[in-house]
């Protein structure tokens, strides 16, 4: 069918439904505009009543138009247009309800964790002023040797891995994560006395 027809069938509201899911099947964007008019209140109502939640609905009736053409390709014709569309909007409203399970499962099992203990402020001012010494020794290393340290101690990263990352040699990130220690030691020490 020609682009002219389709819009002339379109505009006197003479479009067949055979005519309109071959249209729709070949992604003809008036077709599909045409469906989602005659049957997005429709779809978008049932989405409603089978998720409850209207935003989950919404995206169901964006999911139904997305996978129409797709499925008209596998479509027998042995129901209406709106008949496929609601069972595209089953399937993916089961899929949407699975999800929200799972994310409510999980965050039962979440809140049923104990929550772990509060630090003791005396605990947290320690822990950030040992970050603040280290961070400032740190900023005394070359770059090279900082990434080597940060690298492998903090991001817990083998050498291997840290020298793919910075692209040297294994043994390169091996020799400059001994000497960023050997510094830190210096550097820690000097400032604990």
């Amino acid at each position: 069918m020609s682009i002219t027809l389709a819009i002339v069938e379109h505009v006197r509201g003479t479009v067949s439904e055979p005519t309109l899911l071959t249209r729709i099947a070949a992604r003809d964007p008036l077709a599909i505009d045409e469906a989602y008019r005659m049957h997005h209140a429709a779809v978008r109502a049932f989405a409603r009543r089978f998720v409850g939640d209207p935003d989950i609905a919404e995206d169901m009736v964006h999911d139904v138009f997305v996978a129409l053409p797709d499925a008209l390709r596998r479509f027998r014709g042995d129901s209406s247009l709106r008949t496929l569309m609601m069972a595209i909007a089953v399937k993916r409203g089961h899929k949407h309800i699975r999800a929200a399970c799972r994310r409510r499962a999980a965050m039962a099992k979440l809140a049923a964790q104990p929550l772990p203990p509060a630090p003791r402020p005396d605990a947290a001012m320690a822990q950030q002023q040992a970050a603040a010494m280290l961070y400032n020794a740190l900023d005394q290393l070359s770059d090279d040797h900082r990434a080597a340290f940060v690298l492998c101690e903090i991001d817990q990263l083998s050498a291997s891995d840290a020298a793919a990352l910075v692209g040297v040699p294994e043994a390169t990130v091996r020799t400059r994560l001994f000497h960023a220690r050997k510094k830190l030691r210096s550097i820690l020490g000097d400032e604990a006395r």
